[in-house]
């Protein structure tokens, strides 16, 4: 099966940089809507069978103009959530994002007792992504849109394709950016991982933290 793991498109949160993991979380900002929209015209060339979100706002937002062009149902699914920033909720200060990446970067290396303060371990995060993820090869599809968010997807992916700790943490996942995989659940391989927004970076709507600012940073 092929997995294309797709990162929301950018929030109110993004652009002050906050971490900001509750559900259902905020919407989109007017990029973030037209990142969406963009999304199924850079996706035309895939047969996509399935479409899954987690159940934060924006992710179900950032989804809906795909499903709408593919004229499939829309799965939501809690497992397929954010990391759960425990004790450093909305803040945006450089410590507080430093230690939510130094907790859940570690997973990919293995080390799945490690837990965001006040937070989720590994162990935590890992079995609720896989459940979604044997869902949806269950289903018999060839081609599978996951539409989530920035850390739970680079940190999944990095592990499931024994990508290192190295690379995922110096290969940011921007707002509608791409994890593209081939395999099975047991066999991952890592296909392609596109940093940049699925329909470029020029998509200028006046709003300010774009795609390359702080939103490229935290969650």
């Amino acid at each position: 099966m092929r997995l294309l793991l797709i990162r929301h498109g950018q929030t109110p949160s993004n652009v002050e940089g906050r971490l900001d993991t509750g559900v259902p979380g905020p919407g989109l900002t007017e990029l973030g809507l037209a990142q969406a929209a963009a999304i199924p015209r850079a996706l035309e060339q895939e047969t996509i069978d399935a479409v899954f979100a987690s159940t934060q706002v924006r992710a179900q937002l950032t989804a809906a103009p795909l499903v709408e062009s593919l004229d499939t149902p829309l799965a939501v699914r809690d497992g397929i959530r954010e990391i759960d920033a425990g004790d450093l909720e909305m803040r945006n200060d450089w410590d507080a994002v430093l230690e939510y990446h130094r907790a859940s970067f570690a997973w990919v290396d293995g080390d799945l007792d490690e837990r965001v303060p006040g937070g989720e371990n590994g162990h935590d995060v890992f079995d609720r992504f896989d459940a979604v993820v044997d869902e949806a090869t269950s289903l018999d599809k060839k081609t599978v849109a996951i539409v989530a968010h920035g850390q739970v997807l680079r940190v999944w992916a990095a592990a499931r394709t024994r990508a290192t700790q190295q690379f995922a943490s110096e290969n940011p996942l921007h707002n509608t950016g791409m994890i593209v995989m081939d395999g099975t659940q047991e066999n991952w391989s890592l296909v392609d991982w596109h940093s940049a927004p699925l329909g470029g970076e020029n998509l200028d709507v006046g709003v300010s933290g774009g795609p390359g600012g702080t939103a490229a940073r935290v969650h």
